[in-house]
């Protein structure tokens, strides 16, 4: 087993702070299993502007019952159901709702606790309500499992990927539901691949296919939303041959696109254009590459250090307009945008948000990519919008102080340190 980036021998280093894809339906947990919730969340990413926008909005405590630090939490799309996950090798499941109209508190409940990975739980990632109530989960231990609740407060393993890949995966996420019946998820590990996993409604198989992307180790990994270019997912049906049988017809031509954070302080797109065999449910034929993505020319300000995130803006409102956030250890957030001159992409550039004094662990989107929330290592979360007045300006959004986040962060283990598993 190819050990780990160095920072990631025992823990990972962001293993203090939350996702910020719920930061602001969660406050970073520290190294106790308290956690906080605001009662706007009302999506997967949840609206981050109706947050900021309540001011005078409660929030509560959530005692989750880890016996480790928290790395990772993620409501469905819905807003009621909340995962964690943690060094104590468990995700643990809530209903949660929001607080009435009379001011009182909202309240949780927990209904599972999940197991299985042999090491640290990093992230949790939940699928779209059409695939069923599925929560994905990616380990130390180099799995990726998928899960899936049966009935109410049952849950079952649907797919154990073990010896997924040679060391730590550290990213997991559910690709876009416009892809069609096939459901697909993304997992990005230290051993320089990022593993993409396809389940065929019709056959009930899974395959996987592997992209090489950095030799020191992928961190995270984040799909574009299905109405990222100007081709649909899904296409549109194809003439059947006289001589192709039915269930080999070319039915619909896809294309799917991602990108991932790496330890060489780069970040990388690709893009996979598909062909589909036998209409919806058959199988795909495509192959990952890196140069499709439109003249993909990172001009501008890059990463210092390690980049520990990415995520790639919904974009619901304007098709076709892509944006994608990256935070790193050098404090910096930036954004790329895929600039158009009216004739055809001109390449990604980027511009900086904002430069923290302390590392940025996450990075996530309103519903309506228009909010970026954002978990530093100060163990704060803040939220910036654009500036109406001035193109790629990006301002912070006034908010109320996060209760419990006066604990800093602990400093990331030396290499050589002991294991944690």
């Amino acid at each position: 087993m190819l050990a780990p980036p160095p920072a990631m021998t025992a823990t990972k280093p962001h293993s203090a702070s939350s996702s910020a894809s719920n930061a602001f339906s969660a406050a970073p947990p520290s190294s106790s299993s308290n956690t906080q919730y605001t009662n706007e969340a009302a999506s997967p990413a949840a609206a981050a502007a109706a947050a900021a926008a309540a001011p005078t909005s409660a929030s509560f405590a959530i005692e989750t019952h880890h016996e480790d630090i928290i790395h990772d939490m993620q409501m469905d799309f819905y807003g009621t159901k909340l995962a964690t996950c943690s060094s104590d090798r468990t995700i643990k499941v809530f209903n949660v709702s929001s607080s009435s109209t009379d001011g009182s508190a909202g309240s949780y409940e927990l209904v599972a606790t999940l197991q299985g990975h042999e090491g640290p739980v990093w992230q949790v990632s939940w699928a779209h309500p059409k695939f069923g109530v599925l929560l994905a989960s990616c380990s130390f231990d180099g799995s990726v499992w998928v899960h899936r609740e049966s009935r109410p407060r049952e849950w079952t393993v649907i797919h154990a990927a073990r010896q997924l890949h040679e060391s730590s995966v550290n990213g997991v996420a559910f690709g876009p539901e416009e892809y069609g019946d096939n459901m697909i998820l993304a997992a990005a590990s230290s051993d320089g691949r990022v593993s993409v996993l396809e389940h065929n409604p019709v056959t009930q198989m899974w395959t996987v296919d592997y992209i090489n992307d950095c030799p020191m180790g992928v961190n995270a990994v984040s799909w574009a939303p299905g109405n990222a270019f100007d081709f649909q997912l899904g296409g549109q049906q194809q003439q059947q041959s006289e001589d192709q049988p039915q269930t080999e017809q070319p039915s619909s031509t896809c294309a799917l696109a991602l990108v991932t954070a790496g330890c060489d302080n780069g970040i990388r797109f690709w893009q996979r254009s598909d062909t589909m065999m036998g209409g919806s449910g058959g199988s795909s034929v495509g192959e990952w590459t890196q140069e499709n993505v439109p003249q993909c020319a990172t001009d501008g300000l890059k990463h210092r250090d390690w980049v520990r995130d990415v995520a790639w803006a919904p974009s619901p409102l304007i098709p076709n307009h892509n944006r994608v956030a990256s935070c790193g250890e050098d404090g910096q957030v930036l954004m790329w945008t895929l600039e158009n001159d009216g004739s055809g992409s001109v390449g990604w550039r980027s511009t900086l948000v904002h430069e923290f004094d302390e590392p940025v662990w996450r990075v996530s989107w309103s519903t309506t990519g228009l909010v970026l929330a954002v978990s530093s290592g100060d163990s704060t979360v803040t939220l910036w919008k654009e500036a109406l007045a001035e193109q790629n300006k990006w301002v912070r959004m006034e908010q109320k102080p996060v209760l419990g986040t006066t604990q800093q962060q602990q400093p990331p283990p030396q290499p050589g340190t002991a294991s944690e598993i």
